[in-house]
């Protein structure tokens, strides 16, 4: 658990810098361009449906794994708009809520 907790950590670390980088050299004019690629039917835009729908099951399974109450649909949208970067704050702490048991920290209770 100590490495998957690790892991989990230098995910984070690395998107925020690499988010911080982007803002700082393009702005945080995100939609335009990610939209933008899918519109032009090129790998670009391949990659982004392809990860939207990656979002897409991450928020279903936090709401999911929070039974859809409204706390887990709040979840849920931070997990779709918030990416990887969220989801590895979510898992880090929920590791700890669950004492480490890999099966509660992925089916919930």
């Amino acid at each position: 658990m100590n490495a998957f907790r690790t892991l989990l950590v230098v995910i984070f670390l690395a998107i925020s810098g690499y988010t911080v980088v982007v803002i700082n050299n393009h702005g945080i004019g995100l939609l335009p361009v990610f939209f933008g690629d899918m519109a032009e039917m090129g790998w670009p835009g391949q990659f982004n449906l392809d990860f939207m729908c990656l979002l897409a099951l991450s928020a279903l399974w936090v709401s999911w794994r929070h039974q859809f109450s409204a706390v887990g649909l709040l979840l849920g949208v931070c997990a779709f708009f918030g990416g990887a970067l969220f989801l590895s704050i979510y898992l880090f702490i929920q590791s700890y809520r669950v004492n480490g048991n890999v099966n509660l920290l992925l089916m919930g209770r």
